[in-house]
């Protein structure tokens, strides 16, 4: 019977156990996913989520108490700058534990952890950045670079020109109709 029991210990002493908790809650925050057993991710959650909830406030006291329990001033910068901003109006569940099957060498059950405000795929909000693709062109020559005010300064001209040439034939008419009436009034 499992009556009292709290912890998981995982098959480790205390000092192993909290070393490796720390291990991996420093990897979960820095790379926002990791693989592990299910069991190690359940005691993780435990382990974890009031780190980030702590983070929330972003205070000396905080930083401390949580850099206590990580040991890695890296990821502590991580969490209370880029974490506490995303999760900051989240009121708890800030992990997702995804099974994927068990270990092929001793048939262990494996999942994904990771944060849940930074799965792309699940929240599907955010479009995929375009990627420029590069296609081979005969376009400008290398000797012959252009400034874009040249180019613009040579299609105003080339605007400017058009609208003469526009203009031109409809004087031409003009005058060549007062021409033909001073004729029939001749």
């Amino acid at each position: 019977m499992r009556h009292g029991k709290k912890v998981n210990h995982l098959g480790r002493q205390a000092s192993h156990r909290s070393a490796m908790l720390s291990n991996m809650a420093t990897s979960l925050i820095l790379h926002k996913r990791i693989n592990t057993t299910v069991a190690k991710a359940k005691a993780l959650r435990v382990f974890v989520e009031p780190l980030i909830t702590r983070a929330k406030t972003d205070s000396t006291h905080s930083r401390r108490m949580v850099f206590s329990y990580l040991q890695d001033k890296n990821a502590i910068t991580e969490l209370f700058r880029d974490v506490a901003v995303k999760v900051a109006d989240r009121p708890g569940g800030y992990t997702r534990i995804l099974k994927t099957g068990n270990r092929l060498g001793d048939n262990a059950e494996m999942c994904m952890m990771e944060l849940v405000d930074y799965n792309e795929n699940l929240l599907g909000g955010k479009e995929a950045k375009k990627v420029k693709t590069t296609r081979r062109r005969g376009g400008k020559r290398k000797g012959t670079a252009e400034t874009p005010a040249a180019h613009v300064a040579e299609s105003m001209e080339e605007v400017s020109a058009s609208e003469e040439k526009v203009k031109k034939p409809r004087a031409s008419k003009k005058k060549n109709e007062e021409s033909a009436e001073e004729d029939k009034g001749e």
